[in-house]
């Protein structure tokens, strides 16, 4: 009888598990597959031998992203560009989020929602183009219309890419992020905001003692995806949007932006597939130490 109802089970299951079948093949082919290449980063390629008959190399691959003059320079811009894009990703979009859900089903909200979307939409090279168009030493809005009497060289001086990247990367994503936030809001029961209004509650009371509350899971939940990729960066950001200039390699040279560079000039396939795995591995310790202390702090919100 037991095996009859496992088996009946199966059946009323089959048409869900053909459904979830072109996600898992997708997922199969797009994630798990490109693993099995984890073995090049640790081979000297040689195109003439092929991948498999290549020398191993050992951990030479990995020597190159720390024994280089721009180790430093681009482990700090990383790592700071991404704590700080994080932090102000956090609290811009669900600030957002909150005053979305607060302006509700207006014309209002109707009119921005496509405009706080809109940026994460374009690819980077367009982006690229409209932070040219203001940055522009001769054509550009900003020097000749607002700074026309003191133009400022741009893209030769790394002082202000710091926060031209900081700007930028708010601008394409916290409209983006805040669709998820407001998500989660759209599912706190009504209710409660009822109850608190009835006892006399203010908005702000309303935001701080519930919304808030209820959306720690998830701002833990992103904060830990975001964790596990510090370490890698946004490479259009970081490299289209400063037009690949060399003056500007202090605020703008990152992991991925030097192993693109480095693969062009060396075709070493080889150290580029030793960042990833670099990338990857740290990301998922990192991942892995957070959700741990979050556990410690907070069992209910941790992510596994």
């Amino acid at each position: 009888m037991k095996s009859r109802k496992n088996k009946y089970s199966l059946k009323k299951d089959l048409p869900f598990l053909a459904l979830m079948l072109p996600a898992l093949i997708y997922l199969f082919i797009n994630n798990y597959m490109p693993m099995f290449g984890i073995f090049i980063a640790f081979k000297n390629i040689n195109y003439q031998k092929g991948i498999f008959r290549s020398d191993w190399a050992g951990l030479k691959n990995f020597e190159f992203l720390f024994r280089t003059k721009d180790a430093f320079i681009m482990l700090r811009n990383t790592l700071g560009y991404n704590v700080l894009f994080i932090f102000l990703g956090i609290i811009l979009s669900v600030t957002l989020a909150i005053l979305m859900n607060e302006i509700g089903k207006t014309v209002l909200a109707k009119i921005v929602q496509p405009i706080i979307i809109f940026p994460n939409m374009i690819s980077m090279v367009i982006v690229a183009y409209i932070v040219f168009a203001f940055l522009n030493s001769q054509t550009g809005f900003i020097d000749k219309t607002i700074l026309h009497n003191a133009p400022i060289s741009w893209y030769s001086d790394p002082r202000y890419w710091p926060a031209i990247l900081t700007i930028v990367n708010i601008w394409k994503g916290t409209g983006y992020g805040s669709i998820i936030y407001m998500a989660s809001i759209a599912g706190i029961d009504g209710e409660l905001f009822e109850a608190a209004r009835v006892d006399g509650a203010t908005r702000w009371q309303q935001i701080t003692h519930i919304t808030l509350p209820l959306l720690k899971p998830t701002i833990v939940i992103m904060v830990l995806m975001s964790i596990s990729r510090i370490f890698n960066s946004d490479f259009g950001l970081f490299y289209q949007v400063p037009m690949n200039s060399g003056a500007l390699y202090d605020t703008t040279q990152t992991i991925d932006t030097y192993v693109y560079r480095a693969l062009m000039e060396l075709s070493d396939i080889g150290m580029s597939s030793a960042a990833s795995v670099f990338q990857s591995i740290v990301g998922f310790v990192l991942v892995i130490t957070a959700n741990k202390i979050v556990a410690k702090v907070d069992g209910e919100n941790k992510l596994f």
